[in-house]
């Protein structure tokens, strides 16, 4: 049996009187999700534990398999495992973003999407004025810090994302002295960065400069059983993003290169279907990842994100709707991880759609993949940690 788990990032959303009280899922022309949807059997799954932030991290450790309530320990481990680096006893990592700050006030998330060969240039620059732990180039903004010091467990912190257009005082690391001490490295970034020649080259070319850090999701090592123990599988992941690369370390599956995965619009959507199926050859079950539709919630912008929703659909879903039949039997999971609604610009806990279609799966009666036709599915509300055993064990 192969198995295939699709996750269109943020991509549940809410009714938006733009698109006449439709969702971007239900607006966009997407017959091969509708197809899983019309030939399989549909639900609701829950991605996010009561009382756990509803991020990126949490969401898809539960889909593959793993309770967060048990297994989480932060978003920064689990990008460093992405990285090769190997965390020491004490040591905390931090995901740590560029942003952009203006009059006070937190504008921008991710630096207007700055590059990876940008940030390597202002990672370089603040090592060299920072003694106190390492910054680590990630992919455009999204960088680590590491922390040589456990009390940086108990620090405080929060998601950029999540305070856009608020004042950056209200928001820096707080609870004790090791908050104190991130709390200056974050404000010395302004100085260190403002005139960089990175910064402004960014400034000439209209572009917003990458003019602060910003340090949150901390955590030390988690200790996870793999996959392959765990479920019996040889499992591999696709993705333009550290986070589930690093998830996929910590679970011992393979982490498929692709030229042109980027962790945004512009990804390369074609290259993940092809390297999905590519990979199926020689690995029991694929997680393909992709970013795109989060951005485009956390950007407001309806239209991109029903364009991303579109290219799933087209380059990746339909090339693996066309290459399961030629394997003896096959399951697939259709779903996202979490809503990025347009209107709010930021993560929700609620319930997501999902669809199952494969071997034995027994259809329902719904016809299209969206977030009200799957609150009528035959599947009901599930918790996304017992996925796996669903789908594998049905």
């Amino acid at each position: 049996m192969k198995y295939v788990i699709l996750i269109g990032d943020g991509m549940a959303d809410y009714p938006i009187p733009e698109l006449e009280d439709k969702t971007p899922l239900q607006a966009a022309e997407k017959p091969n999700m509708d197809r899983v949807a019309r030939e399989g059997a549909n639900g609701l799954l829950k991605t996010i534990p009561d009382g756990m932030e509803p991020g990126s991290d949490v969401a898809n450790l539960a889909i593959m398999g793993y309770n967060p309530k048990k297994y989480y320990t932060g978003r920064g481990p689990l990008e460093a495992a992405s990285k090769g680096i190997k965390l020491k006893k004490d040591e905390v990592a931090f995901r740590c973003n560029f942003i952009t700050v203006h009059e006070g006030k937190l504008i921008d998330f991710n630096a207007d999407h700055i590059s990876t060969d940008e940030s390597s240039k202002l990672i370089e620059t603040l090592n060299k004025h920072f003694k106190i732990g390492k910054f680590y180039t990630g992919v455009s903004y999204r960088n680590l810090y590491i922390y040589p010091d456990k009390k940086a467990l108990k620090v405080k912190t929060k998601p950029p994302h999540d305070i856009i257009r608020e004042p950056i005082k209200d928001h820096l690391p707080s609870n004790g002295q090791t908050a104190e001490k991130l709390k200056n490295i974050i404000k010395k970034s302004q100085k260190v960065l403002k005139d960089h020649p990175t910064n402004l080259e960014r400034i000439k070319k209209g572009k917003r400069p990458a003019n602060m850090i910003w340090l949150w999701g901390q955590g030390q090592k988690p200790e996870m059983e793999p996959l392959k123990e765990k479920y019996g599988l040889s499992g591999a992941t696709i993705t333009g993003v550290d986070l589930i690369k690093g998830i996929g370390v910590y679970l011992g599956l393979d982490n498929i290169k692709v030229p042109g995965a980027t962790g945004y619009l512009d990804t390369d959507y074609k290259a993940k279907g092809k390297h999905a199926i590519k990979a199926l050859r020689d690995h029991d079950i694929i997680f393909i990842h992709v970013e795109a539709p989060d951005e485009a919630g956390h950007a407001g912008n309806a239209k991109e994100k029903i364009n991303a929703i579109e290219n799933i659909d087209s380059k990746i879903l339909g090339p693996l709707l066309n290459e399961l039949p030629s394997y003896e039997s096959f399951r697939l999971a259709l779903l996202t991880d979490h809503p990025t609604p347009i209107q709010v610009g930021t993560h929700t806990n609620d319930p997501v759609p999902y669809a199952i279609h494969g071997k034995n799966i027994k259809k329902d009666k719904i016809k299209t993949y969206d977030e009200e036709s799957a609150k009528k599915g035959s599947l009901g509300l599930s918790m996304a940690w017992n996925l796996l055993n669903n789908l594998i064990g049905s």
